[in-house]
């Protein structure tokens, strides 16, 4: 025991030096320019995809990372997240929107402003950084007047109190946090509020006459040769970029981040949710069965885990709860389908509404509200039908399951004697005359003596 102890406290006082000798040979290696995608809606594990990559990034000598980007937007949390990783980097970071016919609308036009070099691919296009209530419409311009182009005063319209003083707050946040990384970096800010107030976007030529990006790009290649030579702002000072020639490495995001992003897809937190539901009712129904507890209880807890970190409404849960009770009540309370099809009418209407769809990328798709509701009542049609063909059934267990079955005669005297049913000896009384062999029928169970009469051939 004691050399099990000094081997373990050992471990832990060389553990430290060994994984820094593990990372030095990645340290050591040539310069290099990182790839990020950023694909699709932005959320959690976007942020946290970023957060590790640039880490992984610093200790692969990373000259300048770029973060290439197709997004029609996402959550603000997780736009936050990544914008304080970018602001946070020592190393410079270069947002590309590519390939050609990407965006970077919504949140992908924050993170964009907040790079140190802005990029655009031909045939691309940013903006329409509005914020978004739920409910599904924009916000409106504070005052219901529209803010000066970059052809008019240079310096935005008074603001005037608008109707919603919880819309102008959100609109006013948005824009002063775009006009502070547009100035940060020396873009055009006054776009930039007009990407928040009004929705404005813009092509890439556009971006780049109007000083919002910086560089037109083909490809990786393209963009690392016309970076080469320029000077960005690294804290208080001014570093310049060689990136020609350097060496393309792209990361990958881990399965930690792969597992997040699927959990975090609203159509698969949805599902995960009903998996889980169902098979508690399963276990519920059949107590021991063991495995559709364990697998109910393990899709709940990712499906809520899902719920914390996506946009959620709160009254679409709530439905989805209400939905879930009408269509069991429909198996126990004899309302010949009105629950039922009530509990699928709310079930439709809770899956439009359990996520802010008015977000994109964070709506649960159709074909997936149709194929859940069409399993689900089909689940309910078939439970029923069991339910009331159970009903029907006759009774098999105890005294009435006796009565109408056939017995053979053992023995007989006068009104009485013994019969064998289901492999049993019984007593049995009659006031037929019998003989061993002859094949009775029960009519009645009299305590342990069955009352029996002959079975007409």
């Amino acid at each position: 025991m004691r050399k099990f102890f000094s081997m373990v406290s050992l471990w832990f006082l060389f553990w430290p030096a060994v994984s820094v000798a593990a990372e030095m040979p990645e340290r050591a290696g040539a310069a290099s320019a990182q790839i990020l995608h950023i694909q699709g809606a932005i959320g959690p594990a976007t942020a946290e995809f970023i957060r590790k990559g640039f880490e992984t990034a610093r200790t692969r000598n990373a000259v300048v990372i770029v973060l290439a980007m197709d997004t029609p937007g996402g959550l603000a949390d997780s736009m936050r997240d990544i914008i304080l990783s970018i602001l946070g980097s020592p190393v410079p970071v270069v947002g590309f929107v590519h390939p050609s016919g990407a965006r970077a609308a919504s949140a992908g036009t924050y993170i964009l402003y907040a790079c140190h070099i802005a990029a655009m691919a031909p045939g691309t296009n940013l903006g329409a950084a509005t914020p978004i209530r739920i409910g599904g419409r924009g916000l409106p311009i504070p005052g219901g007047e529209q803010q000066p182009t970059d052809e008019q005063d240079k310096t935005p319209a008074a603001e005037k109190p608008s109707k919603d003083p919880m819309e102008a707050k959100m609109v006013n946040d948005a824009a002063a946090y775009i006009r502070s990384l547009a100035e940060m970096r020396g873009r055009n800010a006054v776009w930039a509020e007009r990407a928040v107030r009004e929705g404005a976007s813009l092509a890439v030529n556009e971006a780049l006459e109007k000083n919002v990006i910086d560089v037109v790009a083909s490809d990786i290649d393209d963009l690392l040769r016309k970076i080469d030579g320029r000077q960005v702002a690294m804290g208080d000072e001014q570093v310049v970029l060689k990136t020609a020639g350097l060496k393309i490495e792209t990361i990958d995001p881990n399965w930690r981040i792969q597992l997040l992003s699927i959990i975090t897809n609203p159509n698969i937190a949805f599902i995960l949710i009903l998996v889980g539901v169902y098979g508690l009712f399963f276990e519920f129904a059949n107590p021991g069965s063991i495995g559709p507890g364990v697998v109910g209880v393990i899709c709940l807890v990712l499906g809520f885990y899902a719920l914390n970190v996506l946009p959620l409404n709160y009254a679409g849960l709530g439905l989805l709860i209400f939905a879930i009770a009408l269509m069991a009540a429909e198996v126990f309370v004899p309302s010949f389908g009105i629950l039922g099809i009530g509990g699928i009418i709310a079930f439709v209407l809770a899956a439009m509404m359990l996520f802010r769809s008015d977000i994109p990328g964070f709506g649960i798709s159709w074909p997936v509200i149709a194929v859940t509701a069409a399993i689900s009542g089909g689940l309910m049609i078939f439970v029923f039908g069991y339910v009331w063909r159970a009903q029907r059934r006759p009774v098999t267990t105890g005294s009435e399951g006796l009565i109408g079955k056939d017995a053979e005669v053992l023995e007989w005297s006068g009104e009485r004697g013994y019969v064998r049913l289901d492999g049993e000896r019984w007593k049995a009384v009659g006031k037929e005359p019998l003989s061993p062999h002859d094949r009775v029928q029960v009519r009645m169970q009299r305590g342990l003596v069955l009352v029996v009469q002959k079975k007409q051939p």
